[in-house]
């Protein structure tokens, strides 16, 4: 393994934290931190108690932002919320849209598990300069209302961590290690 790919540990972190951390956390950094500071921003984490969005909850909270996150049922509530969001949603919810404008009428960045299942709701929640970023896709292409991504002037990041430029690699290594 090369050195730059075995990271140490901060005293106190667990072999098991560290094991865990890899992937999942760093797409997370990239997702939440490629297009600047979110301290004091409104993040919305789709798919809240998943491995990606567990991290990026966690490393957005660290960052002083305010975290609401979606999920599909009571036992994924309970796991984001234990991860730190301020808010927990059901995506499902008919009422899911007004419930997060109450607490956030605009979402800064929004970090997206399946852009094609939820793209309405991130664009409902969005404006001048949100930033919707997709580290996964389940089943097909979403179709992209092209008009309605334009007039809300919504920035869309796709994010594949075995792309991203080595220099921000080590900064995420760098500020994910610290979070610690």
């Amino acid at each position: 393994t090369p050195e730059r790919q075995a990271v140490r540990l901060p005293d106190g972190a667990s072999l098991e934290l560290g094991a865990s951390l890899g992937v999942p956390a760093l797409t997370a950094h990239r997702c939440l931190f490629a297009d600047g500071d979110i301290g004091g921003r409104n993040i919305l984490v789709a798919g809240g108690a998943g491995a990606v969005g567990h991290f990026a909850i966690e490393l957005a909270k660290y960052a002083g932002a305010r975290v609401v996150a979606t999920v599909s049922g009571p036992m994924k509530e309970e796991i984001a919320r234990a991860a730190g969001a301020d808010l927990v949603v059901n995506y499902r919810d008919s009422a899911a849209v007004d419930r997060i404008r109450t607490f956030a009428p605009r979402v800064d960045r929004v970090v997206e598990v399946n852009l094609a299942a939820n793209f309405s709701l991130d664009l409902a929640l969005s404006g001048a300069g949100t930033v919707i970023a997709a580290y996964a896709a389940d089943g097909p292409d979403p179709e992209l209302p092209v008009r309605a991504c334009m007039t809300a002037n919504v920035v869309l990041r796709f994010v594949l961590l075995y792309g991203v430029p080595a220099e921000a690699l080590a900064q995420g290594v760098a500020e994910v290690t610290a979070a610690l």
